[in-house]
């Protein structure tokens, strides 16, 4: 390990039992216009312990459609599914997902946040496994892992996986977790935690970025087993190898200072404006 800093010991409150816990899902899109409307419904019914849900969907600046789609499939949506809300921004330029992840995190009002990607690689239904050992009290953050034995797999991109194993060591070597898969997109997470960091990468940064300044907060952090439908290129896959550089460039940035900044939502927990968001 490298010592690097000094990490804080965020103590959070217990989870609220006066009244529904909420959990918040924040969903960035950019160009998924056939599949966007399929994928609310996904989440809209999936379990997730019984809480009720808040879906926030942020289009980065799709040239495809998908801003007309949202606004054609949430009136039904709202009226299906009256104890969800549901609430859509759109960008007007491409920023990329973590810009629409701030975007995002800004107007969560939940007690518990989510990210969902809107390209269906990741399993709705699987909630419950990330939302376990934060309702009982044992996890204040809990990422879904790829490589821990989830129920199906993809097979896909050899060197994708190389490089997944290699991102994820090289960060660890930073904030002396053992995760097994930084890369992933589920990540789940206390809300409180977003009045604590800030957030400045504007694409796929945002994953090394978020861990290495989730684990400097010296909150417990579980992993649990999920299924993984990865999409190949001609599917629409949009990661490539420059984002796999600029994760080594933000570990190295991140992990050797631990300047937080402003948090994102502001301590007050309500909805901490981001510039630009649309």
């Amino acid at each position: 390990m490298i010592n690097i800093g000094t990490k804080s010991k965020l103590q959070l409150p217990p989870l609220p039992t006066d009244r529904e816990i909420t959990l918040s899902i924040v969903i960035p899109v950019y160009n998924e216009a056939s599949t966007i409307a399929e994928l609310l419904r996904y989440v809209a019914d999936a379990p997730a312990a019984g809480l009720r849900k808040e879906m926030i969907i942020v289009n980065d600046c799709s040239t495809d459609g998908t801003r007309e789609a949202l606004e054609e499939a949430l009136p039904a949506l709202e009226k299906e599914y009256p104890r969800i809300g549901f609430r859509a921004f759109h960008h007007p330029v491409n920023r990329g997902k973590g810009a629409a992840l701030r975007t995002g995190f800004s107007h969560v009002a939940g007690d518990i946040v989510i990210i969902q990607d809107a390209d269906h690689e990741y399993d709705p239904n699987e909630y419950d496994k990330l939302l376990q050992p934060i309702l009982a009290g044992r996890a204040d953050a809990c990422f879904g892992s790829r490589f821990l034995g989830g129920d199906t797999h993809r097979v896909l991109y050899f060197y994708h996986y190389l490089g997944n194993r290699f991102l994820t060591l090289f960060s660890n070597v930073f904030t002396d977790l053992n995760l097994t898969d930084m890369e992933t997109c589920y990540k789940m997470f206390r809300a409180e935690v977003l009045d604590n960091i800030t957030l400045v990468e504007d694409r796929f940064g945002f994953e090394p970025e978020f861990t290495q300044k989730l684990a400097r907060l010296n909150i417990r952090i579980y992993e649990t087993g999920i299924s993984y439908y990865g999409r190949s290129y001609d599917e629409g896959k949009k990661i490539g190898w420059k984002d796999g550089v600029r994760a080594i460039y933000c570990i190295l940035k991140y992990g050797l200072t631990n300047k937080q900044g402003r948090p994102v939502r502001g301590k007050k927990r309500r909805r901490a404006r981001i510039s630009n968001d649309g």
